[in-house]
C-alpha cells in the first residue's frame, strides 16, 4: 500500500481551495455536533449550574419561571449548543490554522499560532472570571436591591440570553493583548504611540462597560477596569514582541518564493511584484 501523497496548498488552484474550505468546515460542524451529543443528556443540570449564581441569592420560596411553553426545553437546548461552540473552539481554530497555514510565511506562522494558542486561553479565561466574579456580585447587587413587595422571578429565557451576553462580552474583552501585540507586530503603532492612547483606552473601556453591562455601576467597573489591565498587560507583552526588521521579513520572504518556484511553474495566487 503507498502512502497518500500531500497536498501542496500552494499550488492548488482556486475550486481546489474551495474544496479544502469545504472540508475543514464539515470537520468543524461534526466536531460541535459530536460534542452536542455528548452533552444534551446534561442539558437540565448544565442550566442548573449556569442559574445557581441567581438562584443562590433568590429569596426564600423564590423561583426562576418559564413564561413561554417551549421555554423549559428551548433554554437549556440553546445553553447546550452555546456551550459546544465554546467547548470545540480550540478544534475549531485548529481547523482554521491548517487551512490557512500554508499560505503564510515562516516569520507568520511564528507568531500566528502561538497567538491562536493564547487567545483562546484568553478567552475562556475571560468566561471563567465573568461565572465566578462578575455573576456572584451583580446578582447578590440586584436581589438586594428588590423593592420592598416586588417577588424576584425570573424568566428562564431572559437569564440565558443576558448571561450569555456578558460571556462573550467578557470572553471579547480578555482578547485585548492579542490586539496590543498585533497593533504593534504589524507596525500600526509603536509601544511609545499605543502607551499615549491610555486615556482613550480607559474612557472607552468604561464605555463599553456602560454599553454591554447592566445599568448599574458595579457590573461596569468589574469590566472596564479588567480590559484596563489587559491593555497594560498587551502592551507589556508587545514591548517584548518587536517586530523583524523590513529588511529580515523581505529576505524571508525572498527565500521562500525561491524554493516555491524551483520547480519554475507559476504558483496560483503567487504575487510577483518586486515588493513580496
Amino acid at each position: 500500500m503507498t502512502d497518500k501523497p500531500k497536498v501542496d496548498h500552494t499550488t492548488m488552484p482556486l475550486f481546489s481551495h474551495l474544496v479544502e474550505l469545504r472540508s475543514r468546515l464539515l470537520k468543524a460542524v461534526i466536531a460541535i455536533v459530536l460534542v452536542f451529543s455528548c452533552m444534551f443528556y446534561f442539558s437540565q443540570d448544565l442550566y442548573s449550574m449556569l442559574a445557581e449564581p441567581l438562584t443562590r441569592h433568590l429569596p426564600e420560596g423564590s423561583s426562576m419561571i418559564a413564561t413561554q411553553v417551549a421555554s423549559p426545553f428551548l433554554a437549556p437546548f440553546k445553553l447546550t449548543l452555546v456551550l459546544s461552540i465554546f467547548i470545540a473552539i480550540p478544534y475549531l481554530l485548529y481547523q482554521m490554522w491548517s487551512f490557512v497555514a500554508p499560505g503564510l510565511y515562516e516569520h507568520e506562522k511564528k507568531l500566528a499560532f502561538p497567538l491562536v494558542v493564547l487567545s483562546s486561553f484568553l478567552f475562556y479565561l475571560g468566561i471563567a472570571f465573568a461565572y465566578f466574579v462578575v455573576f456572584p456580585l451583580i446578582f447578590g447587587f440586584f436581589t438586594g436591591v428588590v423593592p420592598e413587595g416586588v417577588e424576584v422571578m425570573t424568566d428562564i429565557t431572559s437569564y440565558l440570553d443576558f448571561v450569555l451576553k456578558l460571556f462573550f462580552a467578557f470572553g471579547m474583552a480578555f482578547e485585548i493583548p492579542i490586539a496590543a501585540i498585533l497593533l504593534i507586530w504589524t507596525g500600526a503603532m509603536t509601544p511609545k504611540q499605543l502607551a499615549e492612547k491610555r486615556p482613550y483606552v480607559i474612557v472607552g473601556s468604561f464605555v463599553i462597560g456602560m454599553l454591554l453591562t447592566p445599568p448599574d455601576i458595579i457590573s461596569q467597573s468589574l469590566l472596564a477596569i479588567p480590559m484596563w489591565l489587559l491593555f497594560e498587560m498587551g502592551l507589556i507583552f508587545a514591548r517584548v514582541v518587536k517586530p523583524k526588521s523590513r529588511s529580515a521579513v523581505d529576505a524571508e520572504k525572498a527565500a521562500e518564493q525561491e524554493a516555491l518556484t524551483a520547480d519554475g511553474k507559476p504558483q496560483i495566487g503567487q504575487d510577483i511584484s518586486p515588493d513580496k
